[in-house]
């Protein structure tokens, strides 16, 4: 019996790491203490050394502190928090409600349309939730929209930035997996325009064979002649096009990684800030202390993950999680792919995203890596790319399924109280369905995922 124990300490160790997770103390905190936990375990079994202790620190180090890629994260934040206040958000959403408003469900439509663009200016799920809840709710429900299309619309629009770049998930994505950020970015536009695009013809559809759900916009509202219209546009459009260009197109171009990116998107939000005047140094030390608190959690989570991973793979994790999944028939590459997504979803009811990314990961990316998929996914860093994408996309269903969904909680935290959470829930029930359809597309037609960083010679 004592056998047994030591030799499987690496799944008990996944399987308490996971239960304690319920228990609702900080990730960071969990990570480290299990690790430490099971590592004394292991000096007691004789399977793990105290010597390899002094090897954490410096793996730490070099997993946070030299990391220049992390460097982008704060600037992100600082970028998507600084947009939130300069108001850009609320003039474009009305131009779209104008322009659309001879579609059915113009206005939804239009929420999804911004929930895209503000996607590839923020990449921050709770500043896009919160931001598109306190503009374009109170709009809906005024011209009369269905409560549960608006929440379900206003919720799915803002959980894009988990997937278009520039994101912070696939910046962490990226430093797990040793896949280059830039890759990345790339890698998810055609998967994050496509479940944009997916979300759209839904709306189009249900609003068409049910138009009560969605009264159009008067014809009366709005500009009343080309050239407000075209004033109108070009006012809306022009700083969101802007800041698109700073950030991605500078990636993109081969002009700047993406840490320097995030400090000219920085700099470029500042500047829309003091253009719509919004600026001041209240505002900037509030934007500040945001950018500067998820710092510090996302580094003491890389800190308590890298210890946890390290004292995983010490105790043999990544041998016996191969040769269970072998036990269970799972020894294909695509029966893993489909395991490992079916488990991700399943997770997404009671974790976070960060959560989700530091458990899974270190665990089944080096065993994914080294199995077949076919031609058109082959090379350990091309199916690396596939899988952080499928991830991605598998994640953004974390933000909307009960009972921890974070996106219904910030919506929650924002909606009048004549919308109640089962409002929520029934809304994005729809809506997680074609995030799930947008997985199994980019799952089986994997060129979605690989065809532009094929095309723009990222993996060359």
């Amino acid at each position: 019996m004592w056998d047994w124990f030591i030799d499987h300490l690496a799944v008990l160790m996944f399987l308490v790491l996971t239960v304690i997770m319920f228990v609702g103390y900080p990730v960071a905190f969990v990570l480290g203490a299990v690790g430490v936990f099971f590592a004394l375990l292991g000096i007691w079994g004789g399977v793990f050394r105290p010597a390899q202790f002094a090897s954490l620190l410096p793996r730490i180090y070099a997993q946070a502190v030299e990391n220049q890629v992390l460097v982008a994260i704060p600037m992100f934040v600082f970028m998507g928090t600084m947009l939130e206040k300069s108001r850009v958000a609320e003039q474009l959403l009305y131009a779209l409600q104008v322009l659309l408003r001879r579609v059915p469900g113009g206005l939804a439509m239009a929420v999804t349309v911004l929930g895209t663009i503000m996607a590839a200016t923020t990449g921050i799920v709770g500043a896009s939730v919160i931001m598109l809840t306190l503009i374009a709710l109170p709009v809906m429900m005024e011209r009369g929209y269905n409560k549960e299309l608006s929440v379900g619309t206003i919720a799915s629009a803002g959980t894009l930035g988990i997937l278009i770049p520039p994101s912070i998930m696939l910046v962490i994505m990226g430093d797990l997996m040793t896949v280059p950020v830039g890759t990345l970015f790339t890698a998810a536009i055609l998967p994050g325009l496509l479940m944009s695009s997916l979300y759209l013809v839904y709306i189009f559809v249900l609003c068409r064979l049910r138009p009560a759900l969605a009264p159009p916009l008067g014809a009366h509202e709005g500009p009343q002649n080309t050239s407000e219209l075209i004033r109108l546009v070009l006012w809306s459009f022009a700083p969101a096009a802007f800041l698109i260009c700073l950030v991605l197109g500078s990636i993109f171009a081969g002009w700047a990684t993406p840490t320097e990116a995030a400090g000219v998107g920085s700099l470029g939000a500042i500047l829309l800030a003091i253009m719509n005047r919004q600026f001041s140094l209240k505002i900037l030390r509030e934007v500040m202390h945001s950018a500067a608190l998820t710092n510090a959690m996302v580094f003491f989570i890389v800190f308590g993950a890298t210890l946890f991973s390290y004292v995983f793979r010490a105790l043999g994790g990544d041998d016996l999680v191969a040769e269970i999944l072998k036990a269970m028939g799972i020894d294909t590459g695509w029966e893993m792919l489909v395991f490992v997504n079916v488990l991700v979803f399943i997770m997404g009811f009671f974790f976070d995203w960060i959560e989700i990314c530091l458990v899974v990961i270190p665990i089944f990316a080096p065993l994914l890596a080294k199995l077949d998929f076919g031609t058109l996914v082959q090379g350990k860093q091309i199916i690396l790319l596939w899988f952080g994408i499928l991830l991605a996309v598998n994640m953004q269903t974390a933000f909307l399924t009960p009972p921890f969904g974070f996106a219904l909680f910030y919506m929650k935290g924002t909606v009048p109280p004549s919308v109640t959470m089962m409002h929520i829930y029934r809304g994005i029930i729809p809506f997680v369905a074609i995030q799930l359809s947008a997985l199994a597309l980019c799952m089986f037609f994997p060129e979605l995922v690989l065809y532009l960083p094929r095309r723009w010679g990222f993996l060359d």
